[in-house]
This record gives C-alpha cells, structure tokens and sequence, in this order.
C-alpha cells in the first residue's frame, strides 16, 4: 500500500484558523513531523500533503491548510489555496479551540464542505489548555466532535476511529474493469510506445488496467499497435475484450473483429473516477461547434508537451477539422481550473489519472452549474471517429 498513488486514496482535509493546532494534529496522527509547527500564526502557507495507511482504512492523504483567517494579500492567496483544496477532500476535519468566540469563518467553512456532501468531523484542540462550550458548537454544527490535545497526542486514536467510521465508502470504485470480465477471460491491451511514452515504464492507466484485471483473474495480453495484427493471428481465439489507447481508436477499430467489445483506457477512466454518462453527453457538443467557438482542454497533472501531444496538438487538430475552421482552445494544466465555464462551449478533459474521483467530480458538477458541456479525451476522440457507441456499450450490457 506503500506505493498506492495519491490519487487512489481517500483524502482528509484538515482545516481551522491559525494556530488552531492543524499541524500539530497531523504530525500527531501521523506519528511524524511532517508539517511545521511554531507559536506564530500563519506557519503553514500552501497545503502540506502527507500520504500514510491508516487501518482499517488503508492508503489516505492528509492535508494541512493555511488558516482560514489569513490575512492580507498573501494571506488571500493562502486561503484561496486552502479552498481549492476542497475539490479533493473526501472527508474534512474542521479544528476549533476556545480561543475563539465568533465562530462566523467555522459556520462559512461548514457551510461549503456540506454544499459539496463533504463528511464532517469537528476536532475541538488544546483541551489541555483551554475550556470549550461542546454545547456551544454541537448547536451550531451538525457534526461529531472529538476533544484532544495534539500537543499531548490526548485523544488521537478517537479521530482515528471517527475517520474509520464517517469515511466515504464511495470515495473510489471497487474496480477499473473488473465488473465488465470474468475469470480466465483473455484481454488485449494495445499500448503505443511512441515519443509521448515514458521511457523504462508504462503509463498510470495502463499499470493500473493491468493491475485491476489480474487481481480479477483475467488472462492479459499487451502488444504495441504495430502488432496488434500479428498478435491476433498468433491466438487460437477472439479476445474477450480490447483496451486501447484512444490516440489510435481509428487504427484499432478498423482492425478488431466487430463482434469483439472495444473500449480505452481513457474511456475506462472516465467511468472510474468521474460519471461516463456525463462524458457521453457532453461529447455531442463536439457536432455543434463552428470556427471560433472557444473549448477548454483541462489536464490533471502538469508535463513538458512533446511533439505529437494529444492535448495540445491531436485533439485541437481533430476538432478543428470536425469544425471547419480555427476554435479558440485553451489548455490548463494541474489544479488550475477557470471558476467562470460559462466562456466555453465545451471543456474536454483528460483522463484524470492523477486527480482521486471526488476531484473530477467536482469539476463535472460546476460544469453542469454552469451549464457547460464536458466530456473527456477517450470519448471525445471516440465520437469524432463514429464510434463512441461501440466503445462504451462493454458498460451497459452489465446492467442489462
């Protein structure tokens, strides 16, 4: 579990006023000192994460927050860093102390992590230091509350066992493919290994499809699109099933019998850590759009763009021939996300290996608040090439 990536853990958001005690309390939690802590307000600038295993849970990432009370510019920034951090949260401990009176900032913070169905845990800090009106909070917050004292490391293990018990059960799919294949099923994955791959290792989705349908038992075989016709006359059988990178769907497509259910990685994806339904809808937007229409084209994770790079080079290419004629594309990167959509006609993202599912899905409801149109490169790349229908019906025959 040590090596899980971050992106497949549940997140803990920590988050209070300066000096609550917010890095104290996950050094102590964690058992390390991890964040800074000193006397003076505002230590903790940008989010701090730290990924560890907490059982019975398993892999999580905590984060530690600037202050909520930040002030000045810089202190604006840290708080707006802080509440950016709210698109990944899973679960959120909210840290109070009897230093404060007014609790206006809590209930506004409180406010915003229900709005988004966040779990709440109330951590009251410093109980060896200072008295708390419990009943005080507990009228105004609907949430549990736990009394410690990081300091002391007083009361550690009951946030542990709250985390245990309100944790999202949903915060991640049981499985990428397994759902769709049974036992001993054989599965061809193609997987290009052209400029864009790393060198000496595959790409995450790739690791992870692989991973997910050993642990279901299914028979996997991985050739490059060059072999892909080579590789099926070797077998004495179809494949049950091909996964392929989406950049060659039309290639793959035109190769693989039509009896045999195609998908990708990215489609795979996009059902994993978003909603496929979603990105179905949002890929007919591509049929209405004309010169000059603007599409966002958003990436999880930041990389030096090569030669031949799907977001910025193939995708903008094939929507603009599907266009006829130039579209105003703009590409972000990381955490950066435009808070006004409504600029768009349409946002295509990747495939969010690199964001856990309450992330993306965060951006899929702000999409849908504003009215905007969002689907993602696989199915994107899947309905220009005519064939977003056979790719995705794998999902839906399994509830049928």
């Amino acid at each position: 579990m040590i090596n899980t990536p971050n992106a497949n853990r549940l997140h803990i958001g920590i988050f209070g006023r300066r000096n609550a005690g917010k890095s104290s309390l996950i050094n102590a939690i964690t058992g390390q000192d991890i964040a800074l802590v000193s006397d003076f307000a505002g230590t903790t600038t940008d989010p701090v994460y730290k990924a560890m295993e907490l059982l019975p849970i398993g892999p999580v990432v905590f984060i530690d927050t600037a202050g909520i009370d930040d002030e000045g510019t810089i202190g604006e920034l840290r708080v707006k860093k802080t509440k950016d951090v709210l698109d990944k949260t899973d679960i959120a401990l909210l840290v109070f102390t009897g230093e404060s009176s007014n609790l206006e900032l809590e209930l506004e913070w409180y406010k915003s992590l229900k709005d988004r169905n966040i779990p709440i845990i109330g951590v009251i800090n410093k109980i060896d230091e200072i008295n708390v009106d419990e009943d005080k909070l507990k009228s105004k917050f609907n949430i549990p509350f736990v009394k410690v004292s990081a300091k002391n490391k007083t009361g550690i293990g009951l946030v542990k066992e709250a985390i245990q018990n309100y944790a999202p059960m949903d915060f991640e799919k049981e499985t990428i493919v397994g759902d769709i294949i049974k036992p001993k099923e054989l599965v061809l994955l193609v997987a290009p290994q052209d400029i864009q791959a790393p060198k000496g290792r595959l790409i995450l989705p790739q690791v992870q499809v692989i991973r997910d349908l050993l642990d279901n038992d299914a028979m996997v075989l991985t050739v490059k699109d060059t072999e892909l016709e080579d590789s099926l006359k070797a077998l004495n059988r179809k494949p049950d099933l091909v996964i392929t990178d989406s950049q060659v769907f039309k290639k793959v497509n035109e190769i693989i019998p039509k009896d045999v259910p195609l998908t990708s990685f990215s489609i795979l994806m996009a059902r994993y850590k978003g909603e496929l339904d979603i990105f179905i809808k949002g890929a007919e937007a591509i049929d209405k759009l004309k010169p000059g229409d603007k599409v966002l084209i958003a990436e999880a994770c930041t990389h030096h763009p090569l030669k031949g790079d799907i977001g910025r080079e193939k995708l903008p290419m094939w929507l603009e021939d599907k266009a006829g004629g130039k579209l105003d594309i703009r590409v972000n990167a990381g955490v950066d996300f435009p808070e006004d959509l409504t600029q768009f006609n349409l946002i295509i993202h990747c495939g969010a290996c690199m964001f856990n599912r309450r992330q993306l899905l965060t951006r899929l409801i702000r999409a849908n608040e504003q009215n905007v149109p969002i689907t993602n490169y696989g199915t994107a790349i899947a309905h220009i090439n005519g064939i977003l229908k056979r790719t995705t019906e794998v999902f839906y025959r399994i509830n049928k």
